[in-house]
């Protein structure tokens, strides 16, 4: 109990990075240890607690880390205590076996994480998918789709909870079978999306929900780009699916190409704004995406094509066990083509009635052969 408040400290210390606890550790005499990897004894992190304020300025500790360490909240630290066991909430420090590897690798990388779900899920092969929090239906899909074929490759999932591309990748890893692990910008006990909290029970229950962020931390704008560099630490890879030109989706792609990982960018229709961010992207050297395998064959994993095709258990179905279209809707799906089109568009194309149209659409609508975008326009599917 003495060390899970010790840590408990440790955790609520401003920007602690993992380097500047080892530093700390180091210059204390605990040196083997940190080489190590292993957790320091009580003794040890005492000494740290206790350090004096020159020494933890010497190892690079922020003034305000400094001013808490030397007078830490004490009823603070026995509610985050109480909280932790009542929640099965874990602190993984640094130090731990379970800390991710990968993250070890991030300079400013968190000197403790808390995790809910299954610690393990964290020092698996993971691949980021990020986009847009309001995507297009196709994109959502192919989100989905992706992550669940991923998901059957090995991979563990990683994304960050929001609306949209977030929460379609971690419904397609968990419809595949497979474990995600969400990254918060905000305490666990304050989760972003509140209407996301089904989806997050079920990625407790068979992944990971993580954050470097203290109980009772609300989701303010400036701690996303905080988690999104998290996302990009414990992955190989981010994979954006959609993103308009000033998306946080692109910040966390420019993080990934400063950590050393892959980024990975699907193209769209130049007609769709939410691909232009991908199109930045690739522009800069991410390396374009049409497929799943092309994400596999990069990161060197070995898969088959009969391993990638089958199918999620539920979640979103694709249109191919619909009936068989007639002739006018057959005229109107190619009218449609792959780009988004309004009525007027589709009447001059097809030469059928608006009111025909106006019907069609929303049959193939409910047999998910197509989707309404922005503009009063559909896509097909």
């Amino acid at each position: 109990m003495q060390d899970l408040q010790h840590w408990a400290i440790l955790a609520r210390a401003p920007r602690l990075t993992a380097r500047e606890l080892r530093a700390a550790l180091a210059a204390l005499g605990d040196s083997g240890a940190a080489r190590a990897g292993a957790a320091p004894e009580d003794a040890a992190l005492r000494a740290l607690l206790a350090a004096p304020p020159h020494l933890l300025r010497e190892a690079g500790f922020a003034p305000s880390t400094i001013a808490w360490l030397g007078a830490p909240d004490r009823e603070r630290v026995a509610a985050d205590c109480r909280w932790l066991g009542a929640t099965g909430t874990r602190i993984v420090h640094c130090l731990a076996a379970d800390y991710p590897p990968l993250l070890q690798e991030v300079p400013d990388a968190p000197a403790t994480l808390y995790v809910q779900g299954a610690p393990d899920c964290l020092l698996a092969a993971q691949l980021a998918l990020v986009g847009s929090r309001n995507p297009t239906a196709v994109g959502r899909r192919t989100a989905y789709e992706f992550s669940a074929s991923l998901t059957r490759a090995g991979l563990v999932i990683t994304s960050g909870l929001a609306l949209g591309i977030d929460a379609a990748s971690h419904e397609g890893a968990l419809d595949a079978g497979g474990r995600t692990v969400a990254v918060l910008g905000s305490g666990l006990d304050c989760l972003y999306p509140p209407e996301h909290r089904p989806l997050a029970d079920r990625i407790a229950a068979g992944g990971a929900l993580v954050s470097e962020f203290a109980p009772g931390t609300p989701p303010l704008k400036a701690h996303f780009p905080r988690r999104n560099r998290l996302i990009s630490g414990l992955a190989l890879g981010v994979l954006v699916v959609e993103a308009a030109r000033h998306s946080g989706s692109l910040i966390t792609a420019r993080l990934a190409g400063e950590q050393g990982r892959e980024v990975f960018a699907l193209p769209g229709s130049i007609h769709n704004p939410l691909a232009r961010g991908c199109h930045q992207l690739l522009k800069s050297g991410a390396k374009l995406v049409e497929e799943v395998g092309d994400v596999l064959v990069e990161l060197r994993i070995p898969f088959s094509k009969q391993q990638l095709e089958h199918p999620p258990a539920g979640g979103l179905q694709s249109g191919a066990e619909a009936p068989t279209l007639d002739k006018d809707y057959k005229i109107l799906l190619d009218a449609l083509g792959f780009e988004p089109a309004g009525m007027d568009a589709l009447v001059e194309r097809t030469g059928l009635q608006s009111h025909s149209v106006a019907s069609m659409l929303l049959i193939l609508e409910l047999e998910g052969r197509v989707a309404p975008h922005p503009g009063g326009r559909y896509l097909r599917l």
